[in-house]
C-alpha cells in the first residue's frame, strides 16, 4: 500500500466518523422529547426552583407552584431543541447527585445542593458571548438558563410572588421617571 492511499483513507474514515457522530446529534438534538417522564419529576423541579429562590422572609418559588410554571412552559412554549436540553440536563444532574452524593437532589444538604446548582450553572457559561449566541439560536438553551429563567418568570408572575415578594400597586399612578428607593424596599412587581 503506498502512502497516498492510506491518508486517503484515513481521511475518509475521520469524514465518515465525523458524519455519523454529527447524525447521532443531530438526532439526538431533534428527537420527540420525553414529557411524560419530565412530568414524574416536578418534585424535582419545586426543589431546583426552592434553591434558586428559596423561603426567606418572603415565600420562596415552591410557595408559588413555580413547578408547574416550569412544567407547563417546558411543553408548551419552548422549542423542541431546547425541551431535549432541558431534559437531558435533568437527567444528567440526577446521575451527578447520584454519584457524587449518593443521593437524590432532594435528599440532598442545602450546601451539596447549591454546589450542585454551581457545576451546572458554570457549564451553561458560554466561552464567549458570540459563541453562545449562536448555540442558544441553533442548538437550544442550556438547562441551567432555562431553569433559571422560568423559575425567576413564574416567580414573579405568580400571585403571590407579586405581591408577597415584590412591591405590588395595582394602580401606580402618574409616571415619574426617577424615584429614590428607600433602604430595603423591594423592586417592583408592576412596570
Amino acid at each position: 500500500m503506498n502512502r497516498r492511499k492510506a491518508i486517503s483513507r484515513i481521511v475518509l474514515a475521520g469524514i465518515g466518523g465525523g458524519l455519523a457522530f454529527g447524525g447521532y446529534k443531530w438526532h439526538d438534538w431533534n428527537k420527540t422529547p420525553d414529557i411524560a417522564w419530565l412530568g414524574q419529576r416536578k418534585q424535582l423541579l419545586a426543589a431546583l426552583a426552592a434553591t434558586i429562590i428559596p423561603v426567606t422572609d418572603t415565600p420562596g418559588a415552591r410557595q408559588c407552584g413555580v413547578d408547574d410554571f416550569i412544567f407547563i412552559m417546558i411543553r408548551d412554549c419552548t422549542d423542541r431543541r431546547s425541551q431535549n436540553k432541558f431534559i437531558d440536563g435533568l437527567k444528567e444532574l440526577e446521575a451527578h447527585c447520584r454519584s457524587a452524593y449518593d443521593k437524590n437532589y432532594k435528599d440532598c444538604s442545602e450546601k451539596e445542593q447549591h454546589d450542585c446548582l454551581a457545576l451546572f450553572a458554570k457549564k451553561a457559561k458560554p466561552i464567549n458571548a458570540l459563541v453562545g449566541k449562536a448555540e442558544n439560536k441553533y442548538l437550544g438553551s442550556p438547562f441551567f438558563t432555562t431553569l433559571k429563567q422560568y423559575t425567576i418568570q413564574g416567580y414573579c408572575s405568580s400571585e403571590t410572588g407579586a405581591t408577597m415578594g415584590l412591591a405590588y400597586v395595582a394602580i401606580p399612578g402618574s409616571y415619574q421617571g426617577c424615584i429614590p428607593l428607600q433602604p430595603g424596599q423591594r423592586a417592583w412587581a408592576t412596570k
